[in-house]
């Protein structure tokens, strides 16, 4: 077993794009995979998994235990499958402490890193460039560089003669391509499911990457990894309860893979349903789970999902759990007010109005500290990022205490009432021992 993390000096270099085209390139090519995402992503994940045809986990160096990363790795992996992790950011950039970079997962993990430069305005220098980044961190071994954005066979040229320099391997020369570019909304990429032709372009970017890429040398370059499957049975994220009915559309889309394993290995069984179908849980569920998403794109449909709704009111009346995230949380609110002030009626069961009419961005880690112990017992790493705002909250309990990555106390947040709760966090790990 071998595996590459692909990263980059810094966002927007092009890394996702080719991580999709390398993914496509070695499946066609009949590499067997194990696609994954640093830090916590929930729309890569998807385009990886459309291109590969295979799940893809999150690795989270600052929000994981190192054990879970490591377990998760293992299983991931088993059957001789390449595991290859796009980074986030730029190859240093972690959390607001300063840790939980994708380097860090890359030591942790023993992972080779190729790292994809973006070469529009740079000749010469990039071997200054590609030099210190290879050798900033002992344990973090840039094996190659993948050249993007190169505009002529005389840049290739000076960009090769550069790095001959330094002794840097060159595993791929890609062009630039007028219009290989995903559509951005403002969580970050449009979503998988709402691309036009994502097939398309993920063949456009594979057929790009077996042109321009070396991809046996970028086999060879992977680090050997130890198969250590016997270590994958840690503690993990207890299930909400034992038959989980799990929202699953283009409303509610924001839901990490390594929670639904994570679940799965503790017994619970998963069965997915689409509110914006106006389908309603299974009746059986003892837990239903509202992951973030987009409702407010989808806000008028939601309004109109009577059966969702009535189902959910029934489930709650029957004192079955319901946990809503992020986008879930306001779907489990009073009302939600979208970005021209037009006020949506949700499902009514959290006494909470949430709006996009006054944006305000809200990002970062989070670790909590449940309020409710008989609906979450010990603390745990979460992640927030949304636009949206709480115009109005009612009488109900609070739900958690947060603390952003530095340690500063946040407050209360999230609600619940009875047996129904949620909150902006998106939940991720138990806390175990998060960096000083």
């Amino acid at each position: 077993m071998s595996g590459l993390l692909i990263a980059a000096p810094h966002s927007g270099a092009g890394k996702t794009t080719i991580t999709l085209g390398l993914l496509r390139a070695l499946k066609r090519a009949g590499v067997a995979l194990a696609p994954g995402k640093a830090g916590p992503d929930y729309i890569d994940p998807a385009f990886h998994a459309a291109a590969s045809g295979e799940p893809c986990l999150n690795f989270d160096a600052w929000a994981m235990r190192p054990e879970l990363i490591s377990a998760n790795a293992a299983l991931h992996r088993q059957g001789g499958r390449l595991l290859l992790i796009e980074a986030m950011m730029g190859l240093f950039d972690g959390a607001a402490d300063g840790t939980g970079s994708a380097a860090d997962l890359a030591a942790l993990l023993g992972l080779s890193v190729v790292l994809v430069v973006d070469c529009a305005a740079t000749s010469h220098s990039v071997a200054a460039l590609v030099k210190g980044f290879a050798d900033f961190r002992p344990g973090v071994l840039v094996v190659g560089v993948i050249l993007n954005r190169v505009g002529s066979p005389r840049h290739e040229a000076m960009l090769r003669q550069a790095l001959e320099a330094i002794r840097m391997p060159v595993l791929g020369v890609i062009g630039t391509e007028a219009g290989l570019a995903l559509p951005r909304r403002h969580l970050g990429l449009v979503q998988a499911a709402e691309h036009g032709d994502l097939d398309g372009f993920i063949d456009q970017a594979a057929s790009l990457v077996e042109r321009g890429c070396d991809l046996a040398a970028l086999q060879k370059a992977a680090k050997r990894m130890p198969d250590k499957v016997s270590e994958a049975n840690i503690a993990r994220l207890p299930p909400l309860g034992q038959r989980i009915a799990v929202a699953r559309d283009e409303a509610f889309a924001f839901c990490y893979e390594h929670m639904l394993m994570g679940w799965k290995r503790r017994g619970a069984e998963i069965r997915f349903f689409s509110p914006l179908e106006n389908e309603a849980p299974a009746q059986d569920a003892d837990a239903i789970y509202l992951p973030g998403g987009y409702p407010e794109l989808h806000a008028a449909r939601l309004v109109e999902a009577l059966s969702f709704k009535a189902a959910l009111h029934a489930a709650a009346r029957s004192a079955t759990k319901i946990f809503g995230e992020c986008g879930g949380y306001m779907v489990l609110g009073d009302a939600l007010v979208d970005a021209e002030g037009r006020s949506h009626a949700m499902t009514g069961l959290l006494p909470l109005t949430t709006s996009f009419a006054d944006r305000k961005r809200y990002l970062g880690y989070r670790r909590l500290t449940p309020l409710q112990k008989d609906f979450f017992a010990g603390a745990m790493t979460a992640h927030e990022f949304h636009y949206s705002t709480v115009q109005q909250e009612g009488e109900a309990d609070r739900l958690f205490r947060a603390e952003d990555a530095l340690g500063e106390d946040l407050g209360p947040v999230g609600l619940r009432r009875g047996s129904v709760a949620g909150s902006y966090m998106h939940l991720i790990d138990l806390a175990g021992d998060l960096p000083q």
